[in-house]
């Protein structure tokens, strides 16, 4: 594996890549309301082939990079799934998928209880009414049944309850799934991006976390390369034009780097609140636990 670099350019210094979120697929059995991708069952697997996705690890794994995530929509609709985790584990990589857990296949459990897998999975509600008003299916015993079949397998599961409605019942949520003894349960607000926000609404970093091409990056299923999956209005290049390695190097991704280390070098330094991978200073690119400007550090939550 290549050793970790980091690009220096006119405008900023790049970190090295760590994490890339993998978008295979638009498509989606729900419609969410809240959806920063805006998926649904009438999006698609976009211009990317298995080749490209295939292209794009192996340029992953040659940057040091640990982790993939494959997201979608709805990853486990795509029909190559089960290549391109193996192709991952093959280079050496960390994978993680993230699911609605509403409908997993025999072949699929079979794939993520590989060695080297792991789930993830949003929550909203204890109550099936309120689950369906946020995701728009009756979704929530198809998910409360799988994350219990991913228990029972002994497959990584961490989960993200999201916070969409005014009232929802989040504190009994996460008590549900505390009776589960996952692993990991953490609560992120809801974003503006995608339908989490009104349409006539500009996108702005203020429902950014901070981390954005803070060694992550997102690939979109038509090749184009973004700080992370909620900075879809700021695309850095296009893998099917560029090798990431000439993205990451290139003006256009130290200019968005700029510009977000700019935007986020206001955040007030909290003694014992920053990320210890920062250092001392909160400045420019630090992000404090409880993470402003809105809520919590967990841009990895699908929704």
């Amino acid at each position: 594996m290549t050793t970790p670099r980091q690009t220096r350019t006119s405008e900023a210094v790049v970190p090295p890549l760590r994490f890339v979120w993998l978008e295979i697929t638009g498509k989606c059995q729900l419609s969410c309301t809240h959806c920063y991708a805006d998926s649904g069952p009438n999006g698609s697997h976009g211009s990317m082939t298995t080749g490209d996705w295939r292209r794009v690890i192996d340029q992953i794994a040659e940057a040091g990079a640990d982790l993939v995530q494959f997201i979608g929509g709805e990853p486990t609709m795509h029909p190559d799934l089960p290549d391109l985790i193996d192709h991952a584990l093959g280079r050496g990589l960390e994978v993680e998928v993230f699911s609605n857990l509403v409908h997993v296949p025999e072949r699929l459990w079979e794939v993520f209880a590989r060695p080297g897998v792991r789930l993830a999975t949003s929550w909203y509600s204890d109550d099936p009414a309120e689950h369906e008003k946020i995701t728009r299916r009756p979704t929530h015993a198809r998910t409360l049944a799988n994350i219990t079949e991913a228990r029972r397998r002994r497959i990584p599961l961490r989960a993200g309850l999201v916070g969409v409605l005014e009232s929802q019942r989040s504190t009994q949520a996460r008590a549900q799934l505390d009776a589960l003894d996952l692993g990991e349960v953490r609560y992120d607000d809801l974003r503006g991006v995608g339908r989490g926000t009104s349409p006539e609404a500009e996108p702005d970093t203020s429902a950014l976390c901070g981390r954005c091409a803070h060694g992550n990056l997102a690939v979109a299923p038509n090749g184009e390369v973004w700080p992370c999956v909620f900075t879809r209005w700021m695309p850095v290049g296009n893998v099917r034009e560029q090798t990431l390695n000439e993205i990451m190097a290139g003006e256009q991704m130290a200019t968005v780097v700029g510009r977000l280390r700019a935007d986020f070098r206001t955040m007030p330094c909290v003694p014992n609140m920053c990320d210890p991978q920062c250092g001392p200073s909160c400045s420019p690119a630090c992000i404090p636990i409880g993470c402003t400007p809105n809520g919590s550090c967990a841009p990895d939550y699908n929704g």
